[in-house]
């Protein structure tokens, strides 16, 4: 069992929703990085979606493509955000790490060289967004070398390619709350539950909520439904412009803890 379904698997034992916040690597700095995912732990994080930064971030709203173009701006590739990864390894060996990203810089370091250094800095997963279900193939090595592919489903998912991501996700399946970019507010929970509900008869895997979840209250009307709960663009925009590495990590557990605290408190 690998660490994302070992997770799910203790969070559903427990009876929790998961919380997965995503930030984008390098942003605010490089040198802040290994503090704040260590942060994100220590403020309730169960999984952390880890932004591979890319110039042309074609799902992502204004407030993570300008912190991959700060990232980018500050030098940060591919083998960069690999060895944070193995360094966050050094004193974590349990919190799942699932890289968010495009095909193109996967493509130009090679997929069997990506792969074979992924598993070996401690990678559990990838989500690909540019490379769907119909053309996974191209992602053969991850998977031979033990990567889950996290796979997308939105609300305008047609119900015959619906059923096949429901066959084939892994780790878990990752529903957008609404058409569109990351970080609008569209979030009107009663046409997601349901959505979600048929995902859930449907799949095997775990179903995590992305897109519009912004604080407490949404992320706990989520977890009405769901089994985790991911937020992105509210963290980044309050991470944007961390001096130094301490208040990157005050602005992680001031903006996090009370998200957990409302997934973990008893529903009505």
């Amino acid at each position: 069992m690998n660490r994302i379904d070992r997770r799910f698997t203790e969070l559903k034992t427990a009876g929790r929703t998961g919380l997965i916040p995503f930030i984008t690597a390098g942003d605010p700095a490089p040198e802040q990085m290994l503090a704040i995912m260590h942060a994100l732990v220590e403020s309730g994080a169960d999984l952390i979606e880890l932004g591979v930064p890319f110039s042309d971030p074609m799902a992502d709203g204004p407030v993570i493509q300008h912190a991959s173009e700060r990232a980018i701006a500050h030098g940060v590739g591919l083998s960069d955000v690999l060895g944070w990864v193995a360094a966050f390894r050094q004193n974590d060996q349990h919190t799942p790490i699932v890289l968010m990203g495009y095909l193109n810089p996967l493509e130009i370091h090679g997929y069997q060289r990506f792969a074979e250094e992924a598993v070996a800095a401690g990678v559990d997963g990838v989500l690909v967004v540019d490379c769907p279900i119909e053309e996974a193939a191209v992602l053969a090595p991850l998977k031979a070398a033990g990567l889950s592919q996290i796979l997308l489903a939105a609300p305008t998912t047609a119900p015959e390619r619906m059923a096949q991501l429901c066959e084939a996700a892994e780790g878990f399946l990752y529903y957008v709350s609404f058409a569109g970019i990351t970080g609008a507010a569209r979030l009107i929970t009663g046409d997601i539950a349901e959505r979600v509900a048929d995902i859930r008869r449907r799949s095997r895997a775990p179903v995590a909520v992305g897109f519009g979840v912004r604080d407490a209250v949404s992320a706990k009307a989520i977890a009405d439904f769901a089994d985790a709960v991911v937020i992105g663009s509210a963290l980044v925009q309050r991470l944007a412009g961390a001096p130094q590495a301490d208040e990157a990590v005050a602005r992680v557990r001031d903006f996090l803890s009370p998200i957990r605290a409302a997934l973990d408190a008893p529903r009505d």
